[in-house]
């Protein structure tokens, strides 16, 4: 297998993945799940990285990257799973390494003519980062086993007009308790995610009292994440499990917040308020603080000065 050294290997079809990893051609073109006991090519001329034009789902049970917060680790010991969306980087060294498990192969084909085709994109831990997998607890291992299980048997079955509908309602299942499940974990790391929700709001506020928005703008849910060392998605989805409210709606929250201090403590004008804060156009910054207060900023100024 040569190649640039630079460049990742690109996988546009299920077929191409198998034969890079020695395993016979997929029994369907569009979808496929791989046992790793079955891989037995040396894949490290592959840890340049992979893009894969496919859905890949990945249960396995030696997972590194547990969340330890003090002296405890606040994640279960029984595997864990990941998801990669179609065109994500990702290195073999993260995908491929010694461990038993399965992987679920899917292409956007497969799924297209489906509701499920449209809602896939719904589901924010596409885009987690692998540190970031979801780990399970003893039963939520056997509830995917279970799915996993019944995909393998259908997919070993002979293909008729009802297997393509069988193997979506059991991936649309697997989804469902995937969400539920990472729910819970937010709920198990509190103590990791409340000191993540802290830092996040400490960055806004020094951003926002420090005038850096004046200078770079608004700050937007990817520059917190990366200040954080997560993922945009991960961090929104942690936000909404906890308060209620994604990223986005933290941002816009903090700054109303120091638009309100600024109003009410010093005579700048709205225009300059808004530029200070990092608005391009002062409309933006008036139709914000109204949808949030039920006032534009010249109502709430202008209540400091009546009697």
């Amino acid at each position: 297998m040569k190649t640039n050294a630079k460049q990742p290997y690109l996988f546009n079809s299920i077929s191409e993945l198998h034969k890079a990893l020695g395993l016979p051609k997929p029994l369907h073109p569009l979808v496929s799940l791989v046992d790793y006991g079955n891989i037995r090519t040396d894949t490290s001329d592959l840890e340049k990285g992979m893009l894969f034009n496919f859905y890949k789902i990945s249960y396995k049970k030696n997972f590194s990257g547990k969340v330890k917060y003090g002296q405890s680790y606040y994640d279960f010991d029984e595997g864990g799973l990941s998801f990669v969306s179609p065109n994500q980087l990702i290195s073999a060294s993260e995908d491929e390494g010694d461990y038993g498990g399965y992987t679920l192969l899917i292409h956007p084909d497969f799924i297209r003519n489906f509701p499920l085709g449209k809602k896939i994109k719904d589901y924010g831990f596409f885009s987690y980062n692998v540190s970031e997998a979801l780990y399970l607890s003893e039963k939520e291992r056997e509830i995917m086993m279970g799915l996993f299980k019944t995909m393998e048997m259908e997919l070993d079955t002979a293909i008729d007009l009802f297997s393509q509908e069988v193997v979506i309602s059991q991936l649309e299942l697997l989804l469902s308790y995937s969400k539920r499940f990472y729910n819970r974990q937010f709920i198990t790391r509190k103590a990791a995610s409340n000191d993540l929700l802290s830092r996040a709001e400490e960055l806004l506020d020094n951003y926002f009292q420090e005038e850096r928005a004046l200078l770079k703008g608004l700050p937007s849910v990817q520059q917190i994440a990366d200040e954080l060392n997560v993922s945009s998605h991960y961090l929104s989805d942690m936000f909404r499990s906890l308060t209620g409210q994604n990223t986005q709606q933290h941002i816009h929250n903090r700054l109303i917040e120091r638009a309100k201090e600024i109003l009410s403590t010093t005579n700048l004008s709205v225009a300059e308020v808004a530029y200070q804060l990092g608005f391009e156009h002062p409309q933006s910054f008036n139709k914000l603080f109204k949808s949030k207060t039920n006032q534009t900023p010249v109502q709430y100024k202008q209540s400091f000065y009546q009697n």
